[in-house]
């Protein structure tokens, strides 16, 4: 997969590997993949403005694909995107752009539960953040899925 498969992904963050990212086995330790694209994830939410709502988000479940290793140093580009909204979830998709290799090294994927920071339990996104998805997604031509049973 090449550079353009990242057309298509809103929200690109830019990760420099750190030589402390290295395991024993000389290249990126897997954990760190996760911080790579929690750091994805919050680029994608700030450019939503989540953080200024009075809302929490959990991740539910994730999981990442490892297809090639990872060596310092290196820049990756984890790209970010939401594949789904649910009332109150989404799923983000994710790709990691080695540019020491030139392709595409992990891909991974999370469900993301909105939490009302009250009474912590989940709640239906906001109208103005489901907006926000929309036109960022549509922003590079991603057809969203929506899932939404709203009552």
């Amino acid at each position: 997969m090449s550079i353009d498969a990242l057309s298509d992904y809103p929200v690109i963050h830019y990760q420099s590997v750190a030589w402390g990212d290295m395991d024993a086995f000389g290249h990126v330790n897997n954990v760190l993949y996760y911080r790579y694209i929690e750091s994805a994830r919050i680029a994608y939410f700030d450019r939503l403005k989540v953080f200024q709502q009075g809302i929490l988000s959990v991740v539910a479940s994730s999981q990442c694909h490892y297809l090639k290793p990872v060596f310092y140093p290196d820049v990756l580009r984890v790209a970010a995107r939401v594949d789904e909204m649910r009332n109150s979830a989404i799923r983000m998709h994710y790709l990691l752009f080695s540019e020491q290799q030139n392709e595409i090294v992990a891909k991974a994927e999370a469900v993301i539960v909105f939490v009302d920071n009250v009474q912590m339990k989940k709640t239906l996104i906001p109208e103005d953040i489901r907006n926000s998805i929309i036109s960022l997604e549509s922003s590079v031509d991603h057809i969203l899925n929506r899932a939404i049973n709203i009552k």
